[in-house]
């Protein structure tokens, strides 16, 4: 019954910074282990972050790591990604993911349909 649904993304000037969202319905996603996935045309799935069930602690992909922050809030049962500095090697579809792991697995078992974000100028 678990749903996620992704909302934010947006055309978006190289420099710039956008809020994404992820909408959870039917579970509390403090007790699930989170993550943000991007994916452009022709290049695989990047992992760029995991918030782990219950703790909430993060980790944040090299890649993004300095630019992009991620949150959770429990009262509103939302996943964010805060994306700064952006760049067009940042443009791509976002998705969100859960999963009931304690670690932040390769494959995860539920996922939202994804937003797209486009940097350019």
């Amino acid at each position: 019954q678990l749903q996620l649904v992704e909302s934010g993304g947006r055309l978006v000037q190289p420099g710039g910074s956008l809020g994404l969202a992820c909408a959870a319905s039917g579970e509390s996603l403090i007790y699930l282990t989170l993550g943000w996935f991007r994916q452009a045309p022709g290049k695989e799935r990047e992992r760029i972050a995991c918030v782990y069930k219950v703790s909430g602690s993060t980790d944040i992909a090299d890649s993004v790591k300095g630019r992009f922050t991620v949150s959770r809030d429990a009262t509103k049962n939302t996943l964010y990604l805060q994306m700064h500095s952006l760049t067009t090697e940042d443009t791509a579809l976002y998705f969100c993911a859960a999963d009931r792991a304690s670690h932040c697995p390769d494959t995860f078992q539920y996922w939202g349909q994804g937003t797209q974000v486009t940097v350019s100028s």
